[in-house]
This record gives C-alpha cells, sequence and structure tokens, in this order.
C-alpha cells in the first residue's frame, strides 16, 4: 500500500504555522521601508555615521540620496566615494539647490575631493519622479537644513503630499543645546537645520505630510571612547570610511570643537529600525520668522519625540556598525 506522504506534511505545516501565530511571529518577512535621503554630508560628522547605519540595515532600501545645503556638488562625490568603497555603488546620489554663505566648514572635502562626480540627477526632479513612482511608500529622511524639501514642495505640493512620512532630525521645542547630560538644559534654541532655511521649514510643517521630529531635545546623544574605538577599529568597509571622515573631521577647524561627536542625524535612522528609541508625542509646531520651533495649541501637525532611550538606541546602532 503506497503512503500518502502529503497528507502528514500539510498537517507539519499547519501545526508550524498556528504555532508561529500564536507566538506572534510573522508569516513573512517585512518588506524593506523604502527612504531617500535628503542630507549634508561633509562637515558635522553625524551625517556620516546616519549613513553608516542605513547601509548596514537590511530593513532599509536606500531609493536614492539627494545632497542638501552649501556645495552640494562636492557633498554628491564624498557620498559617491563612500557608496563605491562600501560596495553600494547602485544607489542613486543626486545634487541639490547649492547655496553659498554656508558659516560650518566643509570638515571632509579631502575625503570628497577624491570621490567622483556621479551623473548629475537633480535632488527636486528625483525626489518628486520617486514619489510618483512610489506613492504612499517613501519616507523622506530629512538630515540636513529643508532647502531641498522647500523646492519640491514650492514646485509639486500634491505630489510631495504622497510621501508616507517625513523623518527629519531638525528644532527645538523645550530644550537646546547643551555639552553634557549632566548640565541643565538650555532653554528652546533656534537649531542649525530650521534656521540654516526657515521658509523651507515653513513650507513643511505647513504641508500637511506626515512628520516625524526629532529634535535637539532627543537628539544629542554622543559617541563615548568605548564605542568610538570599536568602531573605528573595527576594520569593515563601512567603519573604515567612518574612521577617515571622523579623522577629518576632528583635524579640521571647526566650532565643535570635540573628539566626542554628538549623533544627532543618526536617532531618526534608529527610530525607523526601532520606533521604541524615540517614542513620539502629538504636538503642534509652528516655525517662526526667526527659525524657532514653537509649541503651539491647535491641531497636531507632527508627532515629537521629546526624549530618547539612549541604551536602546546604542543596542540598535553598534551591532548592525560592527557587522561586516
Amino acid at each position: 500500500m503506497a503512503y500518502n506522504l502529503a497528507r502528514p506534511l500539510r498537517g507539519l505545516f499547519t501545526t508550524l504555522a498556528l504555532s508561529c501565530a500564536m507566538l506572534g511571529a510573522p508569516a513573512h518577512a517585512a518588506a524593506p521601508q523604502k527612504v531617500i535621503v535628503d542630507m549634508d554630508i561633509g562637515d558635522d560628522i553625524d551625517d556620516a555615521f546616519a549613513l553608516g547605519l542605513l547601509l548596514q540595515s537590511p530593513e532599509i532600501e536606500i531609493v536614492g540620496i539627494t545632497t542638501a545645503w552649501g556645495d552640494t556638488a562636492l557633498r554628491a562625490q564624498l557620498l559617491e566615494r563612500m557608496l563605491r568603497e562600501t560596495g553600494h555603488a547602485q544607489i542613486p546620489v543626486a545634487q541639490g539647490v547649492r547655496t553659498t554663505g554656508n558659516p560650518q566648514p566643509f570638515t571632509q572635502a579631502r575625503y570628497a575631493r577624491r570621490g567622483k562626480l556621479p551623473s548629475k540627477l537633480d535632488a527636486i526632479d528625483f525626489m518628486l519622479d520617486q514619489i510618483k513612482r512610489q506613492p504612499g511608500q517613501i519616507t523622506l529622511v530629512a538630515l540636513g537644513p529643508l532647502t531641498n524639501v522647500g523646492a519640491a514642495i514650492e514646485r509639486d505640493a500634491v505630489t510631495f503630499g504622497k510621501l508616507k512620512q517625513v523623518a527629519m532630525m531638525g528644532g527645538s521645542v523645550r530644550s537646546g543645546y547643551r555639552k553634557s547630560q549632566y548640565v541643565p538644559a538650555r532653554p528652546a534654541d533656534k537649531e542649525y537645520n530650521i534656521v540654516s532655511d526657515i521658509a523651507g521649514a515653513q513650507k513643511l510643517f505647513t504641508s500637511g505630510v506626515t512628520i516625524v521630529m526629532m529634535p535637539v531635545d532627543s537628539t544629542q546623544i554622543r559617541l563615548d571612547e568605548v564605542e568610538r574605538n570599536a568602531l573605528l577599529g573595527h576594520g569593515s568597509p563601512v567603519t573604515d570610511a567612518l574612521a577617515l571622515l571622523y579623522h577629518q573631521w576632528i583635524d579640521a577647524y571647526q566650532p565643535w570643537s570635540s573628539n566626542m561627536p554628538s549623533l544627532f542625524d543618526v536617532v531618526p535612522v534608529a527610530w525607523l529600525l526601532d520606533p521604541a528609541v524615540c517614542p513620539t508625542t502629538p504636538l503642534h509646531i509652528v516655525v517662526d520668522k526667526d527659525g524657532y520651533t514653537r509649541e503651539q495649541s491647535g491641531k497636531p501637525n507632527a508627532q515629537v519625540c521629546l526624549a530618547s532611550d539612549q541604551k536602546r538606541f546604542f543596542e540598535i546602532m553598534m551591532p548592525r556598525l560592527l557587522q561586516d
């Protein structure tokens, strides 16, 4: 008599499926989150660490990177080199609106000049085209002054509104900059990304798009010596790039005057990977004429993280960056 193997196998698969369901395990792995990253990489060092974490996170699909603020062509060269040398040369890089009068030094220019200028893509065209192609699916990770964002809204607000969300580093809501977690917080400050392009920020906060905002209240997480040495001595392509960029940042004349970087721009990336890193509160935020991000009464227009879980943040960031 022939033995019907299909029946017990079906029973086994059914049992496994029920077990997974009872344990809360997903039937299929979640699709990667699609992101466009708008960044001013090359001045402060936190952008580089944010990009490193994105590259090391399979849950994220980088649709493209747009360069913001200052010498956007040189920023594109920096990205071309870093992406090529880390095995990610296929990621498109688009040049944003060039601005003049940037008060911050381009500390990583020597690294950037050894890169190649990628095929010239316009950041605004690229951003809007990708949103049209994938409506409701793309998160814009905004890590710099909001010039490109404002220009995209100005050109086609309807298409911009089809973003899934904007996850941004910027603003100062209830507390401002401080050198250490052991000193009292300053009152809310004019934060660099917002005050650099106030009009662009005003356009974003009145656009109606879903905004997840990580202000300085929650993003002043410092990379201490133990974590820094582990990362910069690790020897993988991504950490080698971070080591070069970090040492150029240290070696340049720059106003931050510290060998311990603040990882502002890494927090929105960590939040994408685990929202518990930075729980949010719905607030109505108004960008005033001086660049302050004021909390006011009214219908919430942003989910704002006012305090982050630093232990959880490092538990997300360190193992990923230490992967080969």
